[in-house]
């Protein structure tokens, strides 16, 4: 039976890292496996997952309109899909997640969320909020903050290296512009 599964962490935990090799693992099996990803993320090239460490792989895109059911059924039409990956899952909306449910529920395909929790001022991303209400399991990917304890915040830096304590929920960015906390250094800078 096919569950839906929340990969929830901080930037710099090896979400991407664990998809792509969790999506390798289905094609060494000789199972095929669908990746998506959120076109609004082009850092690493429009339509296209990428890891830090160097591992890759391209990935169909959605967007606020994508109705992941639609487009999940049409995949498994031409050739049957054993699991199915989001990467930056937070960037889902309800009914999305919704979508992916019954996916789960009524084709019986694995999905494999992964995506932040929080937003830069500690808030849950739409995505996120409902992958962790409806999700069957939910899995922590650890880091760590410049003083070693858990990191399970991402605060956003400007140009100068401030923490940024206003502004749009959503600015993609990597290294350059959010750096991963844990709570108390995260309440110190944002709070």
């Amino acid at each position: 039976m096919a569950q839906l599964y929340f990969y929830y962490s901080a930037m710099n935990a090896g979400k991407s890292t664990s998809l792509l090799q969790s999506a390798y693992n289905y094609a060494e099996r000789g199972m095929h496996a669908e990746i998506f990803t959120a076109a609004l993320d082009d850092r690493f090239g429009l339509g296209k997952v990428a890891s830090r460490i160097g591992l890759a792989s391209t990935a169909h895109l959605f967007n606020s309109q994508s109705d992941m059911l639609d487009d999940i059924t049409e995949l498994n039409a031409k050739q049957k899909i054993h699991c199915v990956f989001i990467d930056e899952a937070q960037f889902l909306n309800k009914q999305q997640v919704q979508q992916l449910v019954t996916v789960v529920d009524d084709l019986d395909i694995p999905v494999l969320a992964y995506g932040l929790r929080t937003d830069f001022l500690g808030e849950t991303f739409a995505g996120s909020r409902y992958l962790l209400a409806w999700a069957d399991k939910l899995i922590e990917l650890k880091t760590i903050c410049h003083c070693g304890r858990k990191a399970n915040f991402v605060v956003r830096i400007d140009e100068q290296g401030q923490a940024v304590k206003e502004g749009e929920q959503v600015e993609v960015g990597g290294n350059d512009r959010y750096e991963s906390m844990c709570r108390k250094h995260f309440k110190e800078l944002v709070w």
